[in-house]
């Protein structure tokens, strides 16, 4: 069969479903995708790697950012040239716009197609306009999806709720899963004079950023011996905050960074105060290398987390609670701390193991391929 992926990332693609793909191609299917134009050298080096998975590739102009339908007509245009010229027996899109209008294009050509809801972004996060736009561009082109894969069951519960898609035609899987061979168990570090807490994310204040900042001040002020690893690029404008930080001694930006796995072998917990999340793959890849996990107390984040034993939850958009959880973290004797991190890998071998992620979604796929 002749299947088409969808997506606004081709390092996205590669990672969190090179697998899948590997797995499609194993069993006789001809694979290509619809990427961006890539805008650095990590994009490039992304397409080479699905290239190599034998995934073909066609790049379209795309504006990541923001939602405006008369902006991405021609997105649309591209999506349907594409499509109509490939002729695919199934089409499986990722991420808002390529759901959209990907799946839009789908139904006016009648070709079955899979929508992956991998997070619900900004535009449901308030009333306003900009939620009744989605709401009504997710009910058209979601009313003849084959079937709809959600990260998490909040997630699947807003959509249905709004009735933008029929529960029977829904799928909840434990996000894209964690390559546990990648992100194989690292011995806890042995020295416990400091405490280095470590983040990896786009640099936003969604992300938590903030808070994060704020408490990190207030343990130092309090005298907690304790660093912390920032790894990710800048969404928003914080390169002020975070040279003001580093000057302060606590902070070590490191930039976007390829391989995190040395990052995470090196730290003594991992923290993420998201305000929202389709599944924090993230969480998953410290969990399963040992590290524990100080997470938002919010679907997304939360599934990866048994709080107290293999790491804690803390109140969303509150610093004051995120700094009480490093504190308490901090406060750990060295052996718990290592528990937690053994219970972390456990988590994720029975929760999340992308091999088993990957057999569901080609499960829920049969019926088309």
């Amino acid at each position: 069969m002749k299947i088409l992926i969808i997506c606004n990332y081709a390092s996205g693609l590669y990672t969190f479903r090179g697998m899948l793909i590997q797995e499609l191609v194993r069993k006789g299917n001809v694979v290509r995708a619809i990427i961006p134009e890539p805008e650095d050298e990590k994009e490039k080096r992304a397409e080479i790697q699905l290239k190599k998975l034998h995934c073909g590739l066609k790049r379209v102009k795309m504006e990541r950012r923001g939602m405006n339908p008369v902006h991405d007509i021609s997105l649309m245009k591209e999506y349907y040239k594409t499509i109509h010229k490939m002729k695919p027996d199934l089409v499986i899109t990722y991420t808002i716009k390529p759901n959209i209008y990907g799946g839009m294009v789908c139904r006016f050509l009648k070709i079955p197609y899979a929508v992956n809801i991998t997070g619900l972004g900004t535009a449901f996060q308030n009333d306003g306009m900009l939620r009744k736009m989605v709401t009504f561009l997710y009910k058209a082109a979601l009313r003849k999806a084959k079937v709809v894969f959600f990260e998490n069951e909040e997630n699947r519960d807003i959509m249905t709720d709004y009735h933008i898609v029929k529960e029977n035609k829904t799928h909840v899987l434990p996000g894209a899963g964690v390559d546990l061979e990648h992100f194989a168990y690292a011995e806890y570090p042995a020295d416990a004079e400091e405490t280095r807490f470590l983040f990896i994310g786009r640099v936003m204040q969604e992300k938590g950023i903030d808070e994060l900042f704020a408490a990190m001040r207030k343990l130092k002020a309090e005298g907690y011996c304790c660093s912390l690893d920032v790894l990710g690029g800048f969404e928003e404008n914080y390169s002020a905050r975070i040279k003001e930080y580093e000057k302060e001694g606590w902070l070590h930006y490191r930039g976007y960074q390829d391989d995190v796995r040395p990052f995470i072998e090196n730290c003594h917990c991992f923290v993420l105060p998201s305000w929202h999340e389709g599944m924090a793959n993230t969480n998953l890849e410290n969990a399963a290398m040992g590290r524990p996990v100080i997470t938002s107390n919010i679907h997304g984040c939360m599934e990866a987390v048994e709080t107290g034993k293999s790491g804690l939850l803390c109140e969303c958009r509150n610093a004051d609670d995120l700094y009480e959880k490093m504190k308490e973290f901090a406060e750990l004797p060295w052996e718990k701390k290592k528990e937690m991190g053994v219970q972390g890998r456990k988590v994720a071998e029975e929760k999340f193991d992308k091999r088993k992620v990957v057999e569901e979604t080609m499960d829920s796929l049969c019926i088309m391929i």
